[in-house]
């Protein structure tokens, strides 16, 4: 009876670790590279102290160490808002269609141009004046750039930094190449750079508005006025689609600009030697593989506003989009968009 009882029990274990093993191998298979042997080790999840680098330079260690004693409850709610606006920044398929086969919009203002030829493809409401907010930016940096000398220093001065809200806060005294605050204003839109470039480049902002009627008109924008370089609302500040559109068409013939623009992410080193991570605030350019630029835009008055555009084999087009809302933004640019690359 000894005897049975031991033989029963060497069975149980055996095929127990015989279980163990064979699920093991089972998911080192499922998980496993294709060429790559030996046990595959978990990933370490990626939290929010790992890849927010904003948050990151702007917390001192003892507001992080606050931050991370924070009740449960406060960071359920985090996650539940995050994972909301994920949701909203999705960009689905187009649902409705014109009769003509073009993507509907919830955009007040539209057009589709073809960027080489200037052909329009598509507009709606393409004159109506509307708040342009930063895609304005884009003539800033288009008349920056054909003024060259781009590895010149500039030195911020203390009214530069009067742009609130959205600013890289580079200080007075500081110096930077122009082309480092040229690549940051494409890419993360700071006011406060716009301001600066803007100085250095006429001698005051009033001056470098001036400057950018005067390129507006040269270009065809006859339905705009500019007041400021950065696109905050103010009295008489104006544009249109189409008016962007021409404007849009120059800066992607340029070259430096067209090369900034097309970065997802940027490096930004401060004057004191401390780095920033900069993300582009052009989603497309991370979720639709045929976009290659151009410049956000949003104020109260404005409403979200993007110019985008795209490349395929023979075919460039800018699309944009004025007016529209924090939910159909990127999928009203991005539909238009495929249509124009594709038709």
């Amino acid at each position: 009876m000894r005897r049975k009882r031991t033989l029963l029990l060497c069975a149980l274990l055996s095929a127990f670790a015989l279980s163990a093993w064979s699920q093991d191998a089972a998911d080192s298979e499922a998980v496993r590279p294709s060429g790559v042997s030996g046990p595959i080790r978990k990933a370490k999840a990626v939290t929010a102290k790992d890849t927010d680098t904003d948050d990151a330079d702007a917390e001192s260690k003892s507001a992080r160490k606050t931050n991370s004693s924070k009740s449960s409850h406060a960071s359920s709610h985090r996650k539940r808002a995050k994972a909301k606006q994920d949701t909203q920044d999705t960009i689905p398929a187009p649902t409705e269609f014109t009769p003509e086969g073009i993507p509907k919009t919830t955009a007040a203002s539209v057009i589709v141009v073809d960027a080489n030829s200037g052909k329009i493809l598509y507009e709606k409401n393409a004159d109506q004046t509307r708040p342009a907010a930063s895609t304005q930016k884009l003539l800033t940096a288009l008349i920056v750039a054909e003024s060259g000398f781009l590895d010149r220093p500039v030195t911020v001065q203390p009214t530069d930094t009067m742009a609130d809200p959205v600013k890289l806060n580079i200080k007075a005294g500081d110096t930077y190449q122009r082309i480092d605050l040229l690549r940051a204003l494409l890419v993360k839109s700071p006011n406060d750079v716009a301001r600066c470039l803007a100085r250095d480049n006429a001698g005051s902002i009033e001056a470098f508005a001036e400057g950018m009627n005067r390129r507006a008109l040269q270009l065809g924008a006859v339905h705009s006025h500019f007041v400021n370089p950065n696109g905050l609302p103010v009295p008489g500040q104006y544009s249109s689609a189409r008016d962007l559109s021409l404007i849009a068409r120059a800066a992607y013939a340029n070259q430096t600009i067209r090369s900034i623009v097309c970065l997802p992410q940027l490096v930004f080193r401060y004057a004191n030697g401390r780095t920033r991570e900069l993300e582009n605030t052009n989603k497309l350019l991370r979720r639709v593989p045929y976009c290659n630029g151009m410049k956000t835009g949003y104020t109260d008055a404005a409403g979200k506003c993007l110019i985008a555009s795209g490349t395929r084999p023979g075919r460039d087009v800018i699309v944009v989009v004025l007016g529209d809302s924090s939910s159909r933004v990127w999928r009203d640019a991005s539909a238009l968009l495929s249509w124009g690359l594709l038709m």
